[in-house]
């Protein structure tokens, strides 16, 4: 969801930093994760490994559109790249989702056949991974509700973590019990998980690539703010929409008295757009309007 508050240039720097560090950490962990889940023949780990590999790719694709959005406009794109941040961001929930497919799929196999795991080794590296996971998700939690991308990157190492967790006493009653249909009890428990946590980015990430109102916009109180002076009798054809995952734009008509003088607009419209800037909303355009004056019909 595009937020009131964008990200600066200092803590940009330190995002990078943050994806960079979780991509080679959590890179690492898949590989050392996916070798054990082969060695032990646990699903619970591999379907782990595959979680945390969908969540390399999510950081790099993250990590990618921070980049491009810092190109400047052109003549062919006139805003820049800065829309790729919610292209990426639909193409991380959709990478989840594949992953989530996978992992039904091979559970549902095992449920008819329980293989033997090694509870103690399974319960060991699961809990590498709740700290190398815990970590990661710190480094974007102070900028988490500023940008979809951030916020994605943090859901999904926190329930990666969380995941670990229930591997960790998976192999910890393995190891007393044999209960080996466990292994596969927590794997469709990890899909549940993804599919949780996937689902608000899913949505999110979709309004805002078919240009709907980014959520924690509310039109009413932007349409009150907009009125909030004076000199307005009414406002129409508001148009809302994310520029990217951190700014949104408006278009409206302004409509203003007979009389209003044409040179007093410019003060109005700065205070409009300070009033917007409140509202989330930090690009506008406004078109003015005489209350005599003909208009299409009114879409708000």
């Amino acid at each position: 969801m595009s937020t009131e508050h964008s990200i600066g240039s200092n803590e940009l720097s330190g995002v990078n930093r943050a994806f960079i560090i979780g991509i080679i950490l959590n890179l690492l962990f898949v590989i050392i994760e996916f070798g054990a889940g082969m060695y032990i023949n646990s699903l619970a780990l591999i379907s782990d490994a595959g979680h945390n590999l969908s969540d390399v790719a999510s950081l790099a694709l993250a990590m990618v559109a921070f980049r491009l959005a810092k190109v400047k406009p052109n003549q062919t794109f006139t805003y820049g790249l800065r829309k790729s941040t919610i292209l990426i961001s639909l193409l991380n929930a959709v990478i989840l989702l594949i992953v989530i497919g996978a992992i039904t799929w091979e559970s549902l196999a095992r449920m008819k056949d329980p293989q033997p795991i090694q509870g103690d080794y399974m319960a060991v590296v699961a809990g590498i991974g709740i700290l190398i996971n815990t970590i990661t998700a710190m480094l974007f939690f102070k900028n988490r509700e500023k940008d979809l991308n951030i916020k994605g990157a943090f859901l999904h190492l926190a329930a990666d973590a969380l995941v670990s967790l229930g591997v960790v006493g998976a192999g910890i009653v393995i190891g007393f019990t044999s209960w080996y249909w466990l292994d596969t009890a927590v794997s469709m428990a990890i899909v549940i998980v993804i599919l949780v946590s996937t689902w608000g980015l899913l949505r999110d990430s979709t309004i805002l690539a078919l240009d709907g109102v980014p959520r924690g916009i509310d039109l009413k109180k932007v349409k009150d703010a907009i009125l909030g002076s004076s000199e307005i009798r009414d406002v129409h054809h508001i148009h809302v929409w994310a520029m990217s995952t951190t700014e949104n734009a408006l278009t409206a008509h302004i409509v203003v008295a007979n009389d209003f003088p044409l040179s007093s607009f410019e003060p109005l419209k700065t205070r409009i757009q300070q009033a917007l800037q409140n509202q989330g909303i930090q690009h506008s355009t406004l078109e003015l309007e005489l209350a005599g004056e003909p208009c299409a019909t009114n879409t708000f």
